[in-house]
């Protein structure tokens, strides 16, 4: 072999490899373009025209003329009434992850043991998640009306006196409409701990039996750091659907009675009606607490899991 084909070998080795890179990019930007382009038109363009939109007067009609700059978002966050929606937000997150998190790991232990009746316990527990929100709440609001249900069950069985109307009464019209919530939610997060719960080995659950342990020590000891990746996600998803929260509070409430019930998104829409400048800097200012929520849990809570879903490139 000479050494001028030799040299022309050399050269065209690295062709096929350049052919190959180019022809994966082209595949990449055919599967990822459409969803991309879908990204882009419907989440980060409406974020940014929100964003152009709060910083002005403007009623909607008309073109964008009176610039304000940040005069609403001093409006928003000066309200009393935003504050305490933002609160309500929050108070939602917290009673999410300390009472319905709880019940929805204990009732997916139950229920991940052998029984009779389990599937059809599993299907009724997740059949309020399925509702349509305007159905459950429109339901929940004829049964806690004056002359609902609930009101019409305690006086026949003569506790008449604790009736009341439960969601007009601003003391107990949040706890009243967290308790909707956890009806309404809890089907999924028991969904997701069961679907956690299929990943534990059962070997290790018979080891910890022949070694003594009990039927709590193993959950304790076992299932439940083996389940923790799955508990972190639904605290994640939890916690974006709390700031979020809308559909459920809207139908049932309004945000009432003196805004007991309200929320920002709630807050949003009732402030933005005729002001959509104002109600974009709402949107901006609920858009930007999500952020900063979901950030700081998936750097923190989330890292672990997160680092181990990540492989490095070759």
């Amino acid at each position: 072999m000479t050494q001028t084909t030799t040299q022309a070998m050399v050269a065209a080795a690295p062709a096929p490899r350049r052919r190959v890179n180019a022809r994966t990019r082209l595949e990449i930007a055919l599967f990822v373009g459409p969803a991309l382009l879908v990204f882009l038109g419907f989440v980060i363009l409406p974020v940014a025209l929100a964003a152009v939109y709060s910083l002005y007067n403007w009623n909607g009609l008309g073109p964008l003329e009176r610039f304000i700059g940040i005069d609403n978002y001093v409006r928003a966050l000066s309200d009393p009434v935003f504050i305490k929606a933002i609160g309500n937000n929050f108070a939602v997150v917290i009673l999410s992850i300390l009472i319905q998190g709880p019940l929805a790991i204990g009732v997916a232990l139950l229920l991940n043991r052998r029984m009779r009746g389990r599937a059809i316990f599993r299907a009724l527990i997740f059949v309020p998640y399925v509702l349509a929100e305007v159905i459950a709440g429109l339901s929940w609001k004829l049964i806690l009306s004056p002359r609902g249900g609930i009101n019409a069950f305690l006086t026949d069985i003569g506790l008449g006196d604790l009736a009341q109307p439960w969601l007009a009464n601003p003391d107990i019209a949040f706890f009243v409409m967290f308790a909707i919530l956890t009806w309404k939610y809890l089907g999924f997060a028991i969904l997701l701990m069961l679907a956690g719960l299929q990943g534990v080995p059962q070997e290790l659950s018979e080891a910890a039996a022949i070694d003594g342990a009990s039927w709590w020590q193993t959950q304790w000891r076992i299932t439940l750091p083996l389940l923790a990746p799955t508990i972190r996600i639904w605290i994640f998803l939890s916690m974006i659907g709390s700031l979020q929260l809308f559909d459920m509070v809207w139908v049932t409430t309004k945000g009432g009675p003196v805004g007991a019930t309200n929320t920002m998104a709630v807050y949003m829409l009732l402030n933005g009606q005729g002001a959509p400048g104002y109600g974009s800097a709402v949107a901006v200012i609920l858009f930007v607490i999500s952020l900063a929520v979901a950030l700081v849990y998936q750097r923190t809570a989330m890292r672990r899991d997160l680092a181990g879903a990540l492989t490095e490139g070759r």
